[in-house]
C-alpha cells in the first residue's frame, strides 16, 4: 500500500504519521535512506489493527507493526524501572503527542520528525541545527536511562564523524556502571557498525573521552601510554598507532575482518613489561591469547578471531619479509595462505602498520607468495618425485625455497 494512502487513512480516522528516526537524519544528511520508520498519534492500537488488518504486531507491549515492509509504532512514552538497557514502562495513549514521543529518543539528531502528508519537519530539540554543526547531543537527562546510548552515541560519531558535546560525554560517563549489563551481542552490534564507518578510531576515542574504554574494550585502553621507539613510532604510544592503523584499513577495504584484524595486531604490547617499553619484544606471540580473551568478550565472529590471531602471530614477519631468509619467506607464505585472513589479507594489515606519510610501495609477499603457491603444489611434487605422501611437505618447502630463490636472483 502506498505511504499516503496509509497516511491519509490514519488521517481520516483522527490520527497523523510521521517519518521518524534515522529516516529523517538520513534525508537531511542526503544520505540514502534505507529503513523506514513511522510513528502514529492520535489514534489507539486497536484503531491501527482495525484499520490494517494485515499488520503484524511485532511486540504487544511497544505498540510496533509491520506493515507494508516498513515499521509502524505507536506514539509513547518510556520511564525507567530498573538496572540496564531493558528495564522501562512504556505508555502508549493516543492522547502522547509527536513531540512528547520524539523526546524518548536518544539524541537530537534522531529526534526529528517528518509529516508525511505536508512534508513539515517537526524538532523541537534543535537536531537540523546539529546535523548543520556536525555535533551529537542527547535529548533529554532521560538519555542517562539507556547504558546502550553510550556505545550508539560513539558509533554514530564515527560514522558522520561528528563531535560529541561535554553535556552528552558527561551523561555516557553516569552510565560506565550499567555498561556490564549490556549484551555481548548488543556491544558488538554497536562495534561491528563503527568498524565499518570511514572513521572507526572515533569510536573509541569518544569512549576513551567518556571514560568508559576500559568495559568492553580493555585490551584497546591497555594501549594507551605503551610507549614505542620514536624513530619508528613518531605518531606516540600504542593506542595512538592502533587507531591510525584501523583508520587506513578503512581507507584501503571494507572487509570487516581484515579490519577488525588492523585494530587487535598489536594488543600484545599493552602487556609489555614497563621496564622493557619502549621496546615490545614478543609482543606478536603475546597478543594471540589477547585477541582470543577480546574476541570473546564482545562476541566476535570466529572467522574474525581468527583473522585476528593470525594478524597479531605474524605482523611483525610481515613487516620485515624483504630481510628475511627464502626458507622464513616460504614458512611466512604457507601459514598466512592457509590461514583464514590470506596472504592479500595480510598484506593489508602490514601495509596500515608501516604506512607513515604514504602507504609502503615495497610490500609484495602477496604476489610472490602466489607465484610459488601456484607453481609448486602437490600435483607438481608427485610428478617430479616418487614420493609417499607423508613426504611431500617437506619437498613441497624445499622446491618452494628454491623457486623462491630464483625469482630473487632474477629480480
Amino acid at each position: 500500500m502506498d505511504i499516503l494512502k496509509i497516511a491519509n487513512k490514519i488521517k481520516e480516522n483522527g490520527g497523523n504519521l510521521y517519518l521518524v528516526g534515522g529516516a529523517v537524519r538520513d534525508k537531511l544528511l542526503g544520505k540514502e535512506v534505507h529503513d523506514e520508520d513511522y510513528c502514529v498519534t492520535g489514534i489507539t492500537s486497536e484503531d491501527f489493527e482495525k484499520l490494517f488488518p494485515e499488520a503484524y504486531l511485532r511486540g504487544k507491549f511497544f505498540g510496533v507493526y509491520d506493515l507494508d515492509g516498513k515499521e509502524f509504532a505507536m506514539a509513547r512514552k518510556e520511564r525507567k524501572s530498573g538496572i540496564g538497557h531493558k528495564e522501562f514502562d512504556i505508555e502508549i495513549e493516543n492522547s502522547i503527542t509527536i513531540e512528547e514521543d520524539l523526546e524518548r529518543r536518544d539524541i537530537t539528531i534522531n529526534s526529528i520528525a517528518e509529516e508525511v502528508l505536508t512534508g513539515k519537519l517537526i524538532d523541537p530539540f534543535n537536531g537540523i541545527e546539529d546535523i548543520k554543526n556536525k555535533i551529537i547531543k542527547s535529548t533529554s537527562n532521560s538519555f542517562k536511562e539507556d547504558p546502550l546510548r553510550v556505545y550508539r552515541v560513539a558509533r554514530f560519531a564515527a560514522i558522520f564523524d561528528f563531535e560529541v558535546d561535554e553535556n552528552t560525554i558527561e551523561m555516557m560517563k553516569m552510565l560506565k556502571n550499567e555498561l556490564n549489563t549490556l549484551s555481548k551481542e548488543r556491544v558488538f552490534t554497536e562495534f561491528k557498525k563503527a568498524l565499518a564507518s570511514n572513521k572507526p578510531s572515533k569510536f573509541f576515542n569518544i569512549l576513551r573521552k567518556a571514560g568508559v574504554l576500559d568495559i568492553h574494550f580493555k585490551e584497546i585502553y591497555n594501549l594507551i601510554g605503551s610507549t614505542q621507539p620514536e624513530k619508528y613510532h613518531p605518531e606516540g604510544d600504542s593506542y595512538n598507532h592502533t587507531m591510525i592503523v584501523v583508520d587506513h584499513s578503512a581507507e584501503l577495504t571494507n572487509n570487516l575482518e581484515i579490519r577488525f584484524s588492523a585494530l587487535v595486531h598489536d594488543l600484545g604490547k599493552s602487556i609489555t613489561p614497563k621496564e622493557i617499553l619502549p621496546h615490545h619484544y614478543g609482543h606478536d606471540i603475546k597478543g594471540v591469547k589477547l585477541v582470543e580473551e577480546f574476541s570473546n568478550r564482545i562476541g566476535v565472529p570466529n572467522s574474525w578471531k581468527k583473522c585476528g590471531k593470525i594478524s597479531a602471530k605474524e605482523h611483525m614477519r610481515g613487516g620485515i619479509f624483504n630481510k628475511m631468509i627464502p626458507a622464513k619467506q616460504v614458512d611466512f607464505i604457507t601459514n598466512v595462505s592457509k590461514s583464514m585472513l590470506g596472504l592479500e589479507g595480510m598484506k593489508i594489515v602490514v601495509t596500515c602498520d608501516r604506512w607513515r606519510e604514504e602507504p609502503p610501495k615495497d610490500i609484495k609477499f602477496d604476489i610472490l607468495g602466489e607465484q610459488i603457491l601456484n607453481k609448486v603444489n602437490g600435483d607438481f611434487i608427485k610428478k617430479k618425485y616418487n614420493v609417499r605422501n607423508e613426504e611431500i611437505g617437506e619437498k613441497l618447502r624445499q622446491e618452494r625455497i628454491e623457486l623462491l630463490k630464483s625469482i630473487e636472483n632474477k629480480n
